[in-house]
């Protein structure tokens, strides 16, 4: 499983169709990847909330690899894992000494996630710890390994939603991809469990060359099985998914995806979300310019109000040994909470930094007039160009500025 796959967004993230938002008050949701970013809006593009006199942006997201430890081997896992322990996870005690510390950055939506969080021995004594503390929390689970019994822990618990990911609209192209024989059943058993609990639960969809043609299917089941959002993601080549890099689409591709999920959008009441695919939010920008709609949150909810890549700027990852990254994908250390108390590390990181100054980016992204809602992907730059501030490998827009002394 990889930890972008399975963002869930938390629940009050309305749909511009939509009455009302669904479920509790609240939302990267999974915005990143996945969520409401109601508490810390951007505005239209413009600067996070800030936490301190240097203009820290607030923390919003925070998905946490509580364990590396998986049941399934999925074939595009960031993380290559494995059921095994792995060395060096954090114990209970520093799992909630780092909670302490998340109040201190913001606000942050904290999303459980692994490998499998539920292999975790006390995840729902963390959990519980992280609730009380006021924290929204939710969860990241493949769905393989929900009981009813479990489903009842999770909820009351404290985990507001939870992602379960869905990569073909049937076995025969989920299991594959997943990993293991019976993969689809389990988490259609895993669902009805959430479902007998009253637990909000939404559906996520790496988006591939084998399965961009079943995507109205996907969508479909997701409809019939309740789902409060369909959240697509855009693969990024690392992990094993480094080995099937024929699978990842391009940039036209990526394109005419985007474009189509844009109109899509409008055919459903249902939250849709795309992440890891920061051209979205210029391509939002563009289609709503042509059709001379407000990119407004009462026309595009919280898309709105949010950019593509948030990595350093709203959204980090931490892993199960406490390393500090942009994200699950870009496996860049920028700092290590058992060495350095967590908001040291956000405010203070080099590439954190980096990240928050459009200056700093290379190529066409630093100056192209979509930066500020878009940033292109730092983890597909990393892997496919060897530099994470290099300009995003799969867009096709050239900046106005750049064609403009093409011209």
């Amino acid at each position: 499983m990889t930890h972008h796959s399975t963002h869930p967004t938390p629940p009050d993230h309305q749909h511009p169709h939509s009455e009302k938002a669904a479920g509790h008050p609240n939302e990267h949701p999974g915005g990143h990847p996945g969520s409401d970013l109601n508490k810390h809006p951007h505005g239209k593009g413009g600067p996070p909330t800030a936490i301190d006199d240097e203009g820290t942006p607030a923390c919003r997201l925070i998905a946490w690899e509580v364990t590396r430890s998986c049941n399934l081997a999925c074939r595009h896992c960031r993380a290559e894992a494995h059921m095994e322990p792995y060395p060096g996870e954090l114990s209970t005690e520093e799992c909630k000494a780092l909670i302490d510390t998340f109040p201190q950055v913001g606000d942050p939506i904290i999303i459980f996630t692994g490998g499998e969080p539920l292999l975790r021995h006390d995840i729902f004594e963390l959990v519980s710890y992280a609730n009380d503390k006021g924290l929204r929390c939710v969860m990241a689970p493949n769905g393989t390994l929900i009981t009813a019994e479990n489903a009842r822990q999770i909820k009351e618990a404290g985990i507001q939603r939870c992602s379960i990911s869905i990569d073909g609209p049937n076995a025969a192209s989920h299991d594959p991809f997943r990993g293991g024989e019976g993969a689809f059943d389990a988490a259609l058993r895993g669902i009805q469990h959430l479902k007998d609990a009253g637990l909000e639960f939404q559906i996520n969809t790496t988006v591939t060359r084998n399965n961009m043609h079943n995507f109205k299917e996907i969508f479909h089941l997701a409809e019939d099985l309740g789902a409060a959002a369909w959240h697509i993601f855009l693969l990024v080549p690392t992990g094993r998914a480094a080995s099937i890099r024929e699978e990842v689409i391009g940039a036209e591709e990526y394109e005419q995806v985007l474009n189509w999920f844009y109109d899509f959008r409008k055919t459903t009441n249902m939250h849709l979300k795309a992440t890891c695919a920061p051209h979205y939010y210029r391509i939002m920008r563009q289609r709503a310019a042509e059709e001379g709609v407000p990119v407004s949150r009462e026309n595009f909810g919280m898309d709105a109000m949010t950019r593509g890549c948030l990595g350093g700027t709203g959204f980090c990852f931490i892993s199960h040994t406490g390393q500090v990254q942009p994200c699950g994908y870009l496996d860049l250390d920028c700092g290590q909470v058992k060495q350095t108390p967590f908001p040291e590390i956000w405010k203070n990181s080099k590439p954190f930094k980096q990240f928050r100054n459009p200056a700093d980016y290379e190529g066409k992204c630093g100056p192209c007039e979509f930066h500020r809602v878009c940033g292109g992907c730092r983890a597909r730059a990393q892997t496919m160009r060897g530099n994470y501030m290099a300009e995003e490998p799969l867009c096709s827009y050239t900046p106005r500025k750049l064609r403009a002394k093409a011209e």
